[in-house]
């Protein structure tokens, strides 16, 4: 049989080739891995969620064992809007929201709903690599603007949004995936001002902004742009990423009402034990003082790691210092090659993830992306001794 896959699927995806790459150098025995964007099994609520799916299958299995309303079950999306009304003063319905599976299915939903051939697409330089997969799979055109300390490159998104008619704007405000940065209040009124002079739709994927450890909350788009924004999120980083339970919500109900019938399409709807069980833990334990817990342990890691990078890297290195999420961003000397890097710390067993998939063109930058959320006080400091040695051999070699 000669088998083809389709024109969607034989494209070059240099994206996935570097995940392949670093989920087989953390697959090694011993790694020292900074590479991936993972949770600490340590703050899993292992016993808290055993008994809540118990309590769904001896009190409601009729419900959750049978097919269900796409949107997503509804107390589950009545907790969401509450919190985000009480929690973030962030005016959500549940009818608002769309229950997904992770909030990774979002990528292929709204670039389903709204985008069309070679339509422009703005996204953070660097960003979230899977968002570029995405977006070149549904043959967008992808803009790039770079992000700072303050957020984002103002005057290339304003002339940016000016060129090109924009269907969307893909950003990470609240410490950013790779970068650990967030947008300060000043500059999402400009964004938000900007946007509403066009008919771009901004997506806010938000999947840090409950473990925020030091620093005040910043304004939500969702507040900002009314029908113009769609938020993204999940339980993965609060409370598990194997349990694949996130959502979407927009105010644009035309949008919603398309996502819902494209969902229907994929997978009829997110398993609902899953959603039932969330919510009867969320509704009968301390969720707050959990979200808590995790924000000290990577308040700890975090700090770990910035005092070993001041203590062993070179100082012409320079690094980003969040103020939550799970990501610090490194920028190497251009003589230095974060890939070069990467293929050096790993032979020490150490692993990190070079910047080039992070950027939809970019190649051979000088960046890395450091993860602290997943390793020891310990582990931190063994590794960040390894990555500085390395560099500074490096940079003696040059």
């Amino acid at each position: 049989m000669n088998f083809k896959i389709s024109k969607m699927m034989e494209k070059k995806d240099f994206q996935k080739e570097f995940s392949d790459f670093m989920l087989k150098a953390v697959s090694i025995p011993n790694v020292i891995s900074f590479a991936g964007g993972m949770p600490n099994p340590i703050s899993f609520p292992n016993k808290e969620l055993k008994k809540a799916y118990s309590f769904v299958m001896d009190n409601h299995y009729k419900t959750a064992l049978q097919y269900a309303n796409t949107q997503g079950y509804i107390e589950l999306r009545k907790i969401i809007a509450q919190r985000y009304k009480s929690k973030e003063n962030i005016n959500v319905e549940a009818d608002d929201i769309l229950i997904i599976n992770g909030a990774q299915q979002g990528f292929d939903i709204i670039s389903a709903v709204t985008l069309n051939d070679n339509d422009n697409v703005i996204v953070e330089a660097p960003t979230f690599l899977a968002a570029i997969q995405t977006f070149n799979l549904y043959n967008a055109k992808i803009h790039s603007v770079e992000i700072n300390d303050k957020g984002i490159n103002l005057d290339e998104l304003k002339n940016i949004l000016k060129k090109y008619k924009s269907k969307l704007f893909y950003t990470i405000p609240n410490f950013q995936n790779p970068t650990g940065l967030t947008y300060n209040n000043e500059t999402r009124k400009i964004i938000a001002d900007m946007i509403k002079k066009t008919n771009t739709i901004l997506i806010e994927d938000n999947p840090y902004g409950a473990l925020r450890f030091k620093g005040e909350n910043q304004e939500s788009f969702f507040n900002l742009l009314n029908e113009q924004v769609i938020l993204m999120c999940s339980f993965s980083k609060t409370i598990s990423p194997g349990i694949r339970v996130g959502w979407i919500a927009s105010k644009n109900k035309e949008f919603i009402k398309k996502a819902i019938e494209y969902k229907q399409i994929l997978d009829v709807h997110t398993s609902m034990p899953d959603q039932m069980a969330i919510a009867q833990y969320i509704n009968n334990s301390d969720f707050d003082k959990h979200i808590e817990k995790i924000r000290k342990l990577y308040h700890k890691q975090c700090n770990a790691m910035i005092n070993a990078i001041e203590k062993y890297f070179p100082k012409e290195v320079k690094y980003t210092k969040p103020e939550g999420g799970m990501f610090i961003w490194v920028e190497l000397p251009k003589n230095i090659k974060s890939v070069e890097l990467a293929n050096e710390t790993i032979k020490r067993n150490v692993a990190i993830s070079p910047g080039d998939p992070f950027y939809n063109k970019k190649r051979n930058v000088s960046t890395f992306r450091l993860s602290y959320s997943n390793c020891s006080v310990e582990n931190i400091d063994k590794g960040m001794k390894i990555i500085g040695e390395t560099i500074d051999k490096m940079l003696k070699s040059k």
